[in-house]
């Protein structure tokens, strides 16, 4: 038999079995001594997953080829035996094989796969010693790999070096930002098109969930306006992403919209649009929605119910939820996990109904995490329960003793109550375990642009008239009946310097800017990267209803609505 018959009979094979009977064939006729059939046939049992039957066939040859180990390691990197893949590229190197553009890529989707960085960097090194890394298959993996193991800096300059970077490359590069730098994510999108690569639904994909994550509402109608005049449709996938975007860029009419364009949807999609009423602390409406997707025949999951229990316990609808909770494994056969037990005792402990929160918490079987204990300790916070407090705190503390964000809110919560040595003993602890506090970030969209303010900023080009905007208003507020709550202060320092860091919270500094330059009639839309101060909470309702303008706050939790006076959390959250 031919080596043309051979292959072709290799082709036509469509499970092992026949592989297997190709295989016994070629052994009768003696035709696997020829190492072109011979690695068609490794070839063939890699791409069907028969990693037992390619290796016995591999380290019975006599003779291997660079090609017959390629095609070792892209089978165990195919199958997810990343030992095995490791295990036979060093053999590729200890018997001094040309690792070559099929190799190098497999094995570094293997780092990818596993985030094993430090192995990636060795292959790096491989690559650069044989003169590898302009090829466009290798350092696109290379690309890949640094950016799913999260160093993008390296990422980025292995991209700005490549000679022509196709869609995929592209689509890596701006996912990679868009987990830890959205704005620069939606850079690399405008310079993609620029340069003539034409996105497709996976790309958009990407770049719809860096827009949620920015938070931008022109962003997110630029890409909206993008998808539609480029015809993508709004398949389950699409459509889901943007129902996100448009929550988090807080529009729940915009992401409604979506929703209701889906021809298609699925419990995900149904779980997304019950999660972003929750964002806007619309819990009737969230409830309103899961009783329509059970109607439709949707049967609801583990995330259901955790978009449902966060809609719950942002709204305040106590009995709905704990009904909702109870329901879960009686009628839909969805057992609770951490995350749903998690949004129990956010909803229980913003109620004050701390007790209770602390009984389901030691009923649990399930192992508790730092968010569970999280969720007891801001409700501690707000209820001002010490005992329960340092409890949470001291459970969180274990389980984290590097997040400085414990610290602060257990320190919060002693200069709540003036206990300002315990405020000093946990700043000290954080020096010596060199742990810093995240610093507060505000940012406000004004003519497709956006600015930043931090406490106390003055780098904006109108800050004189900003800080003139702000005082004004402050003597409004005062004339109406505001009086900071300089409990939100937590230094030890006089009441009226207390008043002056009030004053110049990150969030005033916004909003003042936005009755600056945004026309009356638009929304002021602000995003912070911590939760809201409850001074600034006050101040904002006080500047909605005397400068009769609406307000949109998105802070770390949730979204605030302010209108007339009122805030959509109705001051719980």
């Amino acid at each position: 038999m031919g080596a043309e018959c051979c292959i072709d009979l290799l082709l036509r094979c469509r499970n092992v079995f026949n592989i297997r009977q190709v295989h016994a064939h070629l052994i009768v006729n003696g035709t696997l001594q020829d190492l072109v059939i011979a690695n068609k046939l490794l070839y063939a049992y890699a791409q069907h997953k028969a990693i037992d039957d390619a290796y016995s066939l591999f380290d019975g040859l006599t003779m291997k080829d660079p090609k017959s180990w390629s095609v070792m390691v892209g089978g165990f990197a195919n199958v997810g035996d990343y030992a095995g893949c490791y295990a036979t590229f060093r053999e590729v190197l200890r018997y001094g094989v040309t690792p070559d553009n099929y190799t190098l890529p497999s094995v570094i989707r293997t780092c990818r796969d596993t985030k094993d960085l430090q192995m990636g960097q060795v292959i790096h090194d491989v690559v650069l010693k044989h003169g590898l890394l302009l090829d466009h298959f290798v350092c696109a993996s290379l690309v890949d790999m640094y950016a799913k193991c999260s160093v993008v800096e390296d990422a980025q300059r292995l991209f700005e070096r490549m000679l022509s970077k196709d869609l995929v490359t592209w689509t890596v590069m701006i996912g990679a930002y868009a987990d830890c730098n959205a704005y620069e994510s939606l850079v690399l999108f405008d310079r993609m098109r620029e340069e003539g690569v034409v996105p497709d639904k996976v790309a958009m994909v990407t770049v719809v969930n860096a827009c949620a994550k920015l938070g931008t509402m022109h962003r997110a109608r630029f890409v909206n306006d993008y998808i539609g005049r480029n015809g993508f449709s709004l398949d389950v996938i699409l459509g889901t992403a943007m129902i996100d975007m448009f929550a988090k860029c807080g529009s729940v009419e915009s992401a409604r919209e979506v929703f209701d364009r889906m021809r298609e949807k699925n419990v995900i999609s149904w779980s997304a649009m019950i999660a972003a009423y929750g964002y806007h602390g619309r819990g009737k409406e969230a409830i309103d929605l899961f009783h329509m997707m059970l109607n439709s025949a949707i049967f609801p999951n583990r995330v259901t119910f955790v978009s449902l229990l966060y809609a719950c316990s942002h709204a305040g609808l106590i009995e709905e939820g704990l009904r909702f909770f109870d329901s879960m494994w009686e009628e839909h056969a969805v057992r609770p996990d951490i995350k749903h037990c998690t949004c129990m005792v956010d909803l229980l402990g913003r109620a004050g109904r701390l007790d209770e929160a602390l009984r389901l918490i030691e009923a649990m079987t399930i192992e508790k995490d730092e968010r569970l204990w999280s969720a007891l300790l801001g409700a501690c916070r707000i209820h001002r329960n010490m005992e329960l407090a340092e409890k949470a705190a001291n459970s969180l503390l274990e389980l984290q003793p590097q997040n400085p964000g414990h610290y602060v809110l257990l320190s919060n919560i002693y200069a709540k109550a003036g206990k300002w040595e315990k405020v000093a003993k946990f700043r000290d602890m954080m020096t010596q375990r060199k742990l810093k506090k995240v610093p507060g970030w505000t940012w406000i969209e004004v003519d497709n642009k956006t600015y930043q303010f931090s406490v106390g900023d003055r780098s904006h080009p109108q800050s004189k008239e900003i800080y003139e905007m702000l005082m004004g208003l402050i003597k409004k507020l005062e004339m109406a009946g505001y009086i900071p709550d300089t409990d939100f202060v937590l230094q030890d320092v006089e009441e009226e310097v207390k008043k002056e860091m009030l004053y110049t919270h990150s969030e005033k500094l916004a909003i003042a800017f936005g009755l600056m330059a945004i026309p009356e009639g638009e929304p002021i839309r602000i995003s912070k990267n911590l939760r809201v101060c409850g001074d600034c909470h006050t101040f904002s309702k006080m500047v909605a209803a005397i400068m009769r303008r609406s307000i949109v706050v998105r802070d770390a939790n949730r979204f605030h609505h302010f209108s007339n006076g009122t805030c959509s959390c109705g001051d719980y959250w």
